[in-house]
């Protein structure tokens, strides 16, 4: 699901995500698309991906890691609802792995998301509220030798889910550059340039990206653009 409207007084998910952060009426996790073109992260012959444990040195002693959290199953559509076998935000890091070759590590969390679209919006409503750290299931042991991360999730209700809280505040920044890269349905970057300028001990902020959820099976020229401004990719 990688894109909700829910109000947080209600059992429905139907009202309006409103825009501006600092508004609490809507509770959206960023808008999806099924995307043919793009493979999952997973599945790219470029860098390394891990699910568990430290990610391993590449074979070009990357310097840079893309870590991420995405969510499949139903999610909103342009009002509507779409089931994914890919959630956005993973389409995406999919794009990134295959131009710049760089370390990934897919986020997962201790206690998954539900599949279905209502539970999920409901339970990002309880951890928002209750400034929850939900559990990682495959912690990362170190960033000690990356420079530069992206650090990409879907937006849910107009920021990050609380799951990336819980990565960001596990480790020393300083000395790193962090991008933020969201998937979204109405809320862009979200909050997250000013809550990863909070948990992300010494990071220096970086340009980040954000691409609707449902435009991110053409993605990719804008991806490409965005790693060249922020100079990870050559040319």
């Amino acid at each position: 699901m990688e894109a909700m409207n829910r109000h947080p007084r209600r059992a429905i998910l139907r009202g309006a995500l409103l825009g501006a952060a600092g508004t609490a009426a809507g509770a959206a996790l960023s808008a999806c698309t099924d995307s043919p073109t793009p493979s999952p992260a997973g599945s790219s012959t470029a860098g390394n991906e891990s699910r568990g444990g430290p990610v391993p040195s590449s074979s070009g002693g990357s310097r840079l890691l893309l870590v991420y959290f995405s969510r499949a199953g139903e999610n909103y559509f342009n009002g509507g609802r779409k089931r994914l076998t890919i959630g956005n935000t993973e389409v995406v890091a999919g794009m990134i792995r295959r131009l710049i070759g760089c370390d990934v590590h897919r986020i997962e969390a201790a206690d998954p998301y539900p599949d279905d679209y209502d539970p999920t919006v409901a339970r990002n409503v309880r951890e928002q509220q209750a400034n929850a750290r939900p559990a990682i299931g495959n912690p990362l042991a170190s960033i000690a030798r990356y420079d530069t991360i992206i650090l990409g999730s879907p937006i849910w209700n107009v920021r990050a889910p609380m799951i990336m809280a819980t990565f960001a505040e596990g480790f020393d920044f300083t000395g790193k550059t962090i991008h933020p890269l969201t998937t979204y349905a109405m809320s862009g970057l979200g909050t997250t340039e000013r809550d990863y300028a909070a948990s992300c001990r010494g990071a220096t902020l970086g340009e980040g990206l954000a691409v609707r959820g449902e435009e991110v099976a053409d993605a990719e020229p804008a991806v490409e653009a965005w790693l060249r401004r922020i100079g990870l990719l050559a040319g």
